[in-house]
């Protein structure tokens, strides 16, 4: 997967590089920077930052990583924030972009980064991962590489506060439409009994029997239960096949496309490169010459999702999508509900989408 988040401690993640926010003095600072100097072997480390000297903030520069599981050390100084005013913004996306750009100067495959300037220099950790997001994602567009952004734990990657009150209220009316669907499922039940019971004691028919009185009983009833509740849907329809008239073979030669299938004409009916779409969907470019290559590809649903979002569907084109590989979005799954939550509002941003399901402890996207 090109983009992870992941709860760790950045100086026990193995990559090729490992970002540290570095005091701009060949000093040992505080929060990561001590951290990633004891891991390393603070000696070696500070006489190699001692040859580089003083960094400008928003530079990066690298250094060996001696004992940590890894090549290089690449330094960074992030803003001190004071109240946004003051260039704190731009000096945070040069951070992000300039590592990176030096790690792939150096051929590195991979980067792990912090939450840069979000612990004692204090930049606020909502604007801070939308910075860290966008910059990762416009380099992943262009590049290999896998890039991890760790944290210690879930808490600390904050939303937006506006974001984590819209998915919240989200999920709990849909969760309440999952109830009174449930209700609604067992009131159509019971009174469709009791209607039955009485009306078959009121006319007095007794031998009539039960598929005929459930007729009538439920065009008593059918007007009162579509204004109660308006039901799930499929977006699927299938043509009604007899068994007697066509043979089991026939039936199957008949079968729609499978999940590759449908995919990649939605690719070409979109006019879209290999490149633009395994790079918006967050999938190794190797794993996605293997689902071209095997018409026969079953995906796992983050992945399945994860190319629908690349292809900005609908709900419905999605639903059908995911069917392909025999699966579904369920209203009953916070994944799928976080899901949904963006795709109705056409918010095709993999990287966001991610940074909300970590949050709420659910799979990423991609593979």
């Amino acid at each position: 997967m090109p983009f992870q988040i992941i709860r760790n401690d950045i100086t026990r993640v193995k990559a090729d590089a490992i970002v540290n926010t570095a005091n701009p003095q060949p000093v040992i600072g505080g929060g990561t920077d001590s951290a990633v100097y004891h891991a390393a072997g603070e000696e070696r480390l500070l006489a190699e930052r001692e040859k580089i000297g003083e960094i400008a903030p928003g530079s990066a520069v690298s250094t060996p990583a001696f004992d940590l599981n890894a090549k290089y050390i690449i330094h960074t100084v992030g803003p001190m924030w004071i109240d946004g005013n003051y260039g704190e913004k731009d000096v945070l996306h040069a951070c992000y972009e300039n590592s990176l750009a030096l790690a792939a100067d150096l051929k590195c495959e991979s980067i792990a980064f912090p939450l840069i300037a979000t612990g004692v220099y204090g930049f606020p950790k909502d604007e801070a991962l939308d910075i860290a997001l966008e910059e990762i994602g416009k380099f992943l567009l262009t590049h290999e590489m896998e890039v991890i952004l760790v944290v210690f734990d879930r808490s600390a990657l904050q939303l937006s506060q506006a974001l984590v009150g819209d998915i919240e209220e989200y999920i709990d009316e849909h969760t309440a439409d999952l109830l009174r669907e449930k209700e609604y499922i067992s009131f159509k039940s019971k009174n469709r009994r009791r209607i039955f019971d009485g009306f078959r004691h009121i006319v007095g028919r007794e031998k009539q029997s039960e598929d005929l009185m459930y007729e009538e009983a439920e065009e008593i009833t059918r007007d009162t239960e579509a204004s109660l509740m308006e039901c799930y849907t499929s977006p699927i329809t299938v043509s009604p096949v007899s068994a007697s008239e066509m043979s089991l073979d026939d039936i199957l030669a008949r079968r729609g496309e499978t999940f590759q299938q449908r995919l990649f004409r939605l690719i070409d009916e979109r006019h879209m490169t290999d490149p633009e779409v395994y790079k918006k969907a967050n999938i190794d470019r190797k794993v996605f010459s293997k689902i071209r290559c095997n018409p026969e590809y079953h995906p796992k649903k983050k992945t399945a999702v994860a190319f629908a979002i690349a292809l900005e569907l609908d709900m419905p084109a999605m639903q059908d999508l995911l069917s392909r590989a025999g699966l579904a979005i369920s209203p009953s799954s916070k994944f799928d509900l976080i899901v949904s939550y963006f795709v109705d509002r056409k918010i095709y941003d993999i990287f966001e989408i991610n940074a909300a399901l970590f949050r709420y402890d659910q799979e990423l996207l991609g593979y």
